[in-house]
């Protein structure tokens, strides 16, 4: 089998919030580059990419320029592709960066193929450690919502059957420990005890604020904090994971597989989060997986479910998956969740098909 084609779009999906209709900020777009491998076995691959910003048009460029390189390699030889780019970029290209976003979308995409090529969804494939994987409304309960917003969205959560959800402290106005304390309690008043909460701060907080603050709220029952300073301080993350009875989760900031051995090694973070986009695709993202393990500790995913799904159901430290569904819209259909838990699909591959109506709808160039 070999590649014959390959195909970019840019799109401007509504960062809308499907799950509560609650958004932080109505109007909102993420811009998206879609990727689609074409392979003379009549197999065609799909992936993604994003976080390009005003840059998006210099990411598509890097997918192209790339994938024109793939044009009659072997699909299945993902390693060996993967090698081929990375010399082709060079040295100078560094790490990470717009290089690393192309990567991902070409590799995601290769995996799909795989996957269809011998007929089996990607989990299976990868190891099939279980069929359903829990999942938690993420996107909803936003920093920028007022108390009573927060706690409307955070019951809407819970009558559609969520029992995971994560809300965000570090809220706007630099304000005093005792309101964003104050904050998670709302939340957590609105939901009862038994949901699982988790609390993003997206790397807004020095080490010695999450220190105070994460104390003021272990009464609070939290399943985790995450991304509570700066992603590459592993030693500031490492005392405020040691102060801490509350677990620590990070990693979503994080570019490539090395930085994750530093942060392992430094115990910055007792959950691992690995972003399938920044990390270089799906064979990097497994490679971390398998790190984590070694340090007997569990990985989540960073946004996409749809494709993040699959990894957390393959390996046996998969802990639950984001469910911030702004790509849903692409997709002719996507796995349901039932009683929190996202149930895998059975389908070869990843099991997604783009919805050629969506794509013509959010298409800019």
């Amino acid at each position: 089998m070999k590649i014959t084609k390959i195909l970019t779009s840019i799109l401007h999906i509504p960062e809308d919030d499907p799950l509560a209709d609650m958004p932080e900020e109505t109007g909102r777009m993420r811009p998206v580059v879609t990727l689609r491998i074409q392979t003379d076995a009549g197999i065609e691959g799909v992936g993604l990419t994003f976080y390009g910003g005003a840059m998006t048009g210099s990411l598509r460029t890097a997918v192209d320029e790339l994938g024109a390189l793939t044009i009659d390699e072997d699909p299945l030889r993902i390693e060996a592709i993967v090698r081929k780019l990375r010399a082709a970029a060079g040295d100078n290209c560094g790490p990470a960066g717009i290089f690393l976003l192309a990567l991902s979308a070409i590799d995601i995409a290769l995996w799909d193929i795989k996957a269809k090529a011998v007929e089996l969804p990607l989990w299976k494939l990868l190891g099939g450690a279980r069929d359903r994987v829990p999942t938690y409304a993420s996107g909803s309960l936003r920093r920028g919502l007022t108390d009573n917003q927060a706690a409307t969205a955070a019951r809407r959560l819970v009558d559609k059957g969520f029992v995971e959800m994560k809300t965000q402290m570090a809220l706007p106005g630099n304000p005093s420990p005792a309101e964003e304390v104050r904050r998670v309690r709302v939340v957590r008043d609105a939901i009862g005890p038994d949901i699982k909460l988790m609390c993003d701060i997206n790397q807004r907080w020095r080490p010695e604020q999450a220190i105070d603050i994460g104390k003021r709220v272990e009464d609070v029952g939290l399943f985790w904090l995450e991304d509570v300073t700066v992603c590459d301080d592993y030693q500031g993350l490492a005392r405020i994971n040691a102060a801490l009875s509350t677990p620590i989760a990070g990693g979503e900031y994080v570019w490539g597989i090395v930085p994750f051995r530093h942060m392992i090694e430094a115990r910055s973070v007792d959950i691992v989060m690995i972003d399938l986009v920044r990390v270089g695709g799906i064979t990097q993202w497994l490679k971390v997986a398998g790190m984590a393990e070694a340090f007997n500790l569990p990985v989540v995913s960073h946004v996409i479910p749809e494709f993040h799904l699959h990894l957390i159901a393959a390996i046996p430290n998969g802990l639950t998956v984001e469910y911030m569904p702004w790509m849903i819209k692409l997709f002719q259909e996507t796995p349901p969740i039932e009683q929190g838990h996202l149930v895998l699909p059975n389908t070869p591959g990843l099991g997604l098909t783009f919805d050629e109506a969506a794509l013509k709808s959010f298409r800019v160039a």
